[in-house]
């Protein structure tokens, strides 16, 4: 760890602490990620090398942060383990608020299409490997101006990188991505919760506001139920069994086009999609990619 020096601390959750640092031998910024180790007798668990040897192998791909190394040293007789990441300052969220502020000032619509791509490209990645991420928000999507790159970091793959549950800004524990299958306490849910994410998201890039802003599960239910229209057994078998479901107002569906406004038909067809109750009937990421609302994308720059 002599190769790095602290700058400052940049987040904290249950997963351990966060620095800014530079490199001194480079001279290069990195995210150091300090990783709580729950039981030091036993040393490093095996839950954790997992994820890290996950993580290796997907931050090959461009669409996610980059892990540079990892770093395991005895401090004071004790183990720890840092993960070295490339630097990137600015999220999502403030990018949208630093680039195009207001609401009365949208971002172009190839701005929105690169980034939903790219989006795409990461998730489609993630779950050709297996690997469902379960906490894709503004948040945790980081975008390299320079480049106009669009990267995921964060990866929720467990105990290790999982969000904190203490909350410590009202936005860490957000429920405004969240699939409404989790929200309704389903015991097996998989990748589709992830495309949920996605649909939230690029609403969000179109409106410059959040679709669905509950501040607790039920009201965030209740923002879902009353644009999509209350859902039954018809639109989503099952949905009455969940262990969360309760006799909720009965909404009719809207018109998903009048909370998107200015965005093409196409896109229009594709949020549709990612935002189906029934996660069997969402889109896929792999299938999202060739969807017409990216046919005039120049698809070579990706």
């Amino acid at each position: 760890m002599e190769n790095y020096e602290k700058l400052e601390k940049i987040g904290e959750g249950m997963y351990g602490k966060v620095y800014k640092a530079r490199d001194r031998r480079t001279g290069a910024l990195v995210a150091l990620k300090k990783i709580k180790i729950e039981n030091e007798e036993e040393g490093i668990p095996a839950t954790t090398l997992r994820e890290v040897s996950l993580l290796q192998m997907l931050s090959k791909c461009i669409y996610f942060v980059r892990l540079l190394g990892v770093e395991h040293l005895h401090k004071n007789g004790k183990p720890a383990l840092y993960l070295v990441f490339e630097y990137i300052d600015t999220d999502l969220r403030r990018f949208l608020d630093l680039s195009w502020p207001g609401l009365d000032n949208p971002l172009p619509q190839n701005t929105i299409k690169s980034f939903v791509y790219q989006l795409l490209k990461g998730v489609a990645h993630c779950h050709s490997h297996g690997v469902m991420h379960r906490d894709l928000k503004p948040q945790n999507l980081l975008v390299d101006w320079s480049k106009g790159l669009l990267k995921i970091a964060d990866l929720g793959l467990g105990r290790a990188f999982t969000v904190p549950v203490k909350s410590y800004t009202h936005e860490v524990v957000t429920l405004w991505y969240r699939a409404p299958e989790i929200l309704l306490g389903a015991s097996h849910y998989s990748t589709p919760v992830d495309m949920w994410s996605v649909g939230c998201i690029f609403a969000e890039l179109c409106r410059k506001t959040p679709l669905f802003p509950g501040n607790s599960e039920l009201q965030q239910l209740l923002y879902i139920f009353r644009l999509l229209g209350t859902p039954n057994e018809q639109v989503w078998p099952g949905v009455t069994t969940l262990r969360d479901w309760h006799a909720y107002p009965q909404w009719r569906a809207h018109d998903i086009a009048q909370a998107v406004p200015g965005i093409e038909p196409s896109g229009v067809d594709l949020l549709d999609r990612m935002l189906q109750y029934n996660p069997a009937n969402r889109i896929s990421a792999k299938e999202a990619l060739i969807h017409p609302y990216f046919d005039n994308l120049d698809k070579s720059q990706y």
